[in-house]
């Protein structure tokens, strides 16, 4: 049965099939979520398996790389959230970031996956509470990817890394699972 959880947490020490990277459209190693994971990684080994794709990435692109010296994931999806501040109506491409990302789990025929708050740090941009819009769409691409794979079992940590960070996601978070009791 697939199931989603938002999580106090890093997303790189979680012990998943995949782990997501915040990455830019480059796919270059940067700051923030994406800094860690190329360090834990090797940023010598994902630096050069990054290279193998043809970037710049779209908004919203997902794919996939070895986790290499990750010894907690299998594999690192690399999705490329909006930059609010260039593009401050970017809610579809922060939905397909989230959703792509579970495409190509499902693809790799992996069930486990955690993710950051993608576009919630530098990329929020102006946006009011982009850690709120953050977890909007991540639980928006997971209602609709196990709506659209219903046979598909995926287990889904949304993590929160500082504590503000989990507050204001647990807001959103509790106002979204009572629409969907409504309903």
């Amino acid at each position: 049965m697939s199931r989603i959880e938002l999580i106090n947490a890093s997303c790189a020490d979680q012990t998943v099939d995949a782990v997501v990277n915040a990455a830019n459209g480059g796919l270059r190693a940067g700051g923030g979520i994406c800094g860690v994971i190329f360090k834990k990684a090797g940023m010598t080994e994902l630096t050069e398996a990054c290279k193998k794709y043809k970037t710049p990435l779209h908004d919203g692109d997902a794919v996939i790389t070895p986790a290499f010296h990750m010894s907690n994931v299998k594999a690192i999806i690399h999705a490329v959230g909006p930059n609010f501040a260039v593009t401050p109506k970017a809610f579809q491409e922060l939905f397909d970031a989230y959703y792509n990302s579970m495409k190509v789990l499902m693809e790799n025929e992996y069930h486990s996956i955690s993710f950051p708050l993608i576009s919630a740090g530098i990329f929020g941009g102006a946006l009011e509470n982009p850690v709120a819009e953050s977890t909007k769409q991540c639980l928006r691409a997971y209602r609709e990817f196990t709506a659209d794979y219903p046979d598909y079992e995926i287990d889904v940590k949304l993590c929160a890394f500082t504590v503000s960070e989990m507050q204001e996601a647990m807001k959103e978070y509790e106002t979204m699972a009572a629409e969907v009791e409504e309903n």
